[in-house]
């Protein structure tokens, strides 16, 4: 299968799972917060297609709006990271001198510590809810993209076509944001494909752990987590939350392997200098 096939498959689950979460109050057959203690850990059933839990919940509710809190939170991340990371990096890349060298000696302390590790105890200190989840997220995720940025743009800034722009009298802002920001689309976009199923698992470890996002909200790492006491009895409670995570995640990175494909995309040389 070519790049552009696997694209628009990996980009049609991609809507379809988005879509999906979006309409999750419309389509999801019971409240996710609804309990029938009666049917607790009933099994898949014609009322019930993926089972109840614990409490009697619906787990197919459960895990359509649990991706609306997955999703959003993946995408808010890599959106913040994204912006963040460009702009300090692209900067950085093209200024040189001891302006980059500050900028990556942050970005050296920040990597130093384990991503999810650091965002545990971020999340600790705040405050257990989504929005802190988010926060750490973003503390830590800046960083690959701005050292991604950093590469391109220290390449990019001894290219024929920057020279001729500053023969011409063009100021380095214009420089940067009108002919090196542009080269940096492609290697950046792959990466936030990447780094959105990063942040989705990220959310469901720290949902797990009890730092995410708080009962009753449904949270795919937090169903993980209470079918987890009943993986061999109700081995369902964990199957299908699991399930989303993985087809969300395998779905971004088929759409990120895709796309460096068509977009050609190859590591700079200098990117770890």
């Amino acid at each position: 299968m070519n790049a552009v096939r696997r694209m628009r498959l990996a980009a049609a689950l991609l809507l379809a799972l988005a879509l999906a979460a979006a309409a999750a109050p419309w389509i999801a057959p019971a409240s996710p917060s609804r309990q029938d203690l009666a049917a607790t850990l009933a099994p898949p059933s014609r009322a019930h297609l993926l089972g109840q839990d614990k409490l009697g919940r619906d787990i197919l509710s459960r895990v359509l709006h649990g991706g609306r809190v997955s999703l959003a939170v993946g995408l808010t991340t890599v959106t913040a990271s994204l912006v963040i990371g460009a702009a300090l990096g692209a900067v950085a890349g093209y200024a040189g001198g001891w302006l980059d060298d500050l900028l990556m000696r942050i970005v050296d302390v920040l990597l130093a510590f384990p991503g999810l590790l650091l965002a545990i105890a971020l999340t600790a200190v705040l405050g257990a809810s989504v929005r802190n989840v988010v926060l750490a997220l973003c503390v830590i995720g800046w960083t690959g993209y701005a050292r991604l940025a950093r590469g391109e743009a220290h390449r990019l800034r001894r290219r024929e076509f920057v020279e001729a722009a500053r023969a011409l009298g063009a100021s380095d802002r214009r420089i940067l944001w009108r002919h090196v920001a542009p080269l940096l689309t492609a290697p950046l976009l792959v990466q936030a494909t990447f780094g959105m199923a990063s942040a989705i698992v990220a959310e469901a470890s720290l949902s797990f752990l009890g730092l995410g996002a708080q009962p009753p909200t449904a949270s795919w790492g937090a169903m993980l987590n209470d079918g987890r006491a009943f993986v061999l009895v109700a081995p369902h409670l964990t199957i299908f939350p699991g399930l989303a995570i993985m087809l969300t995640v395998f779905t971004l990175n088929f759409l990120g392997d895709a796309l460096r494909d068509l977009l050609d995309v190859r590591p700079p040389t200098d990117l770890w200098r």
